[in-house]
């Protein structure tokens, strides 16, 4: 578990393995350049320049190490992971030019979750140097804040339950000098009434609780967080399947995201007056669970006909957006792993994305693609707003067909963000993200894994930079 943060390092001509980054189409230029036995070396290792292809060729006495990219041009954040999970322990430099984004994927290519068990893999540290002096301190930051949601993900729900993600906003609330206001237990039920409905079925020790972190000066703009932590998600009445039921540990991907960004956002001072908004709950099975059919109140005033305890998400995440709309916003970004339709639609890879403006869908988009974390939009389409009108209350949780599910969600949801003094519609982005790799690749092991965090974090860099 954790992150070393010694895995990049500036390059002060120190002694280090040199790394040659080769492609397909210019393997046999540069192969040409080598001796007769290191062109041997490579052949017996099928090394011809393919992707997250590494070979380790005999130099003297010593070697060197090659690994395969698609543009050793045009670096990627992945395109050195691979070299990171393989090479000896040890100290590495890239030949010819800097690491620049690969750096990202060094780092988390070395990301271990051995809480419950010994690895017997590991074998040491691959330190990557780097002459981008400046730029280490951010990357070791963003990757920090990856193997935290991987980490928080990858608990089991008895060691991370609302108890422990309260912990963890306590940390970091110490760790910035940030102050955090907790909500727990029966007394949700007059300011959280829908995360008191939904968490209060669980055990005592898994009670539901809402924390609520504020950092930075008063006088800048509001920048809220929020996500969603369903520390357990058992579906309630309406009972998931065991196969359903498996992967629930992760359904606190949303708070994880939301817990690491702002931790992001203080470790980088940016200059905004950070909420930071976690309502956590297990959605469980006993005699006071709520109920198909009954109707909840909500701390926006409206009133919510359950359709499906399934849909309990949505719940605690409307009470939460209903406070985090009334900090007048700039914006309010919330990060839940909400629908399984999202999946359906996009697979694990593609955060679904929906925004209120599109000027800040392009933003989010942008940010993504440049740090290979691309988020997809999906729209908010007035049109299937009616599928969630109830015939007692002001609105129901879930809509009964099977259209849409992602963008009737988000639908829900946008019923709670409000608007500002002015009239004008607060800014608002919603992510239902996976936070579960379910396939391996090079530096993304099988687990927790952060979607949307990275398109997040350099769009809130842009928009708000020192200056």
């Amino acid at each position: 578990m954790g992150h070393d943060s010694t895995l990049i390092q500036d390059d002060r001509g120190q002694d280090a393995v040199p790394v040659h980054l080769v492609n397909k189409d210019g393997f046999e230029a540069w192969s040409r350049k080598l001796s007769a036995g290191q062109r041997a070396a490579l052949a017996a290792q099928k090394f011809d320049g393919s992707g997250y292809q590494t070979a380790i060729v005999p130099d003297g006495d010593g070697w060197f190490a090659v690994g395969g990219v698609a543009n050793p041009d045009e670096l990627s954040s992945w395109c050195m992971a691979r070299l990171a999970e393989v090479l000896p322990a040890g100290t590495y430099r890239r030949e010819g030019g800097d690491p620049g984004p690969a750096v990202h994927g060094w780092q988390l290519a070395q990301y271990r979750f051995d809480r419950y068990r010994k690895d017997d893999e590991a074998t040491g540290p691959r330190v990557l140097l780097t002459s981008k002096v400046k730029a280490i301190e951010p990357a070791l930051a963003e990757a920090q804040a990856v193997c935290l949601v991987r980490d928080l993900v990858n608990t089991p729900a008895e060691d991370m339950g609302p108890a422990a993600l309260e912990e963890e906003c306590e940390r970091l609330a110490k760790t910035h000098g940030a102050k955090l206001a907790t909500t727990r237990g029966d007394a949700l039920e007059q300011g959280f009434p829908m995360v008191h409905a939904v968490g209060r079925a669980a055990a005592r020790h898994h009670a539901p609780r809402l924390m609520h972190l504020t950092w930075g000066k008063e006088s800048d703009p509001v920048l809220a967080l929020v996500g969603k932590g369903v520390c357990f998600d058992s579906g309630g009445l309406d009972v998931k399947s065991s196969a359903g039921m498996l992967l629930m540990k992760k359904d606190m991907g949303g708070a994880a995201h939301a817990i690491a960004l702002a931790g992001l956002v203080m470790g980088a001072g940016l200059p905004v007056r950070l909420h930071l908004i976690v309502p956590a709950v297990e959605n469980a099975i006993s005699a006071n669970a709520f109920r198909p059919g009954d109707v909840l109140s909500s701390r926006k005033g409206l009133t919510v006909e359950i359709g499906n305890t399934d849909a309990e998400g949505r719940l605690i995440l409307g009470d939460a957006l209903t406070l985090a709309s009334e900090q007048s916003p700039d914006l309010v970004i919330d990060f839940a792993t909400l629908t399984g339709a999202a999946r359906v639609a996009l697979g694990p890879e593609f955060p679904a994305l929906m925004t209120r403006r599109d000027e800040t869908a392009a933003a989010l988009i942008e940010a993504g693609k440049a740090n290979d974390d691309e988020p997809w939009r999906l729209p908010l389409p007035e049109a299937y707003a009616e599928w969630l009108k109830s015939d007692i209350a002001d609105t129901n949780n879930a809509h009964g067909n099977a259209f849409a599910g992602a963008s009737v969600a988000g639908l829900f949801l946008d019923k709670f963000v409000g608007t500002l003094d002015d009239g004008k519609p607060i800014d608002w982005a919603h992510f239902d993200t996976f936070a579960w790799r379910p396939t391996a690749k090079p530096g993304r092991p099988k687990g927790g894994e952060a979607y949307g965090l990275r398109a997040a974090w350099h769009m809130l860099r842009t928009r708000y930079a020192h200056g």
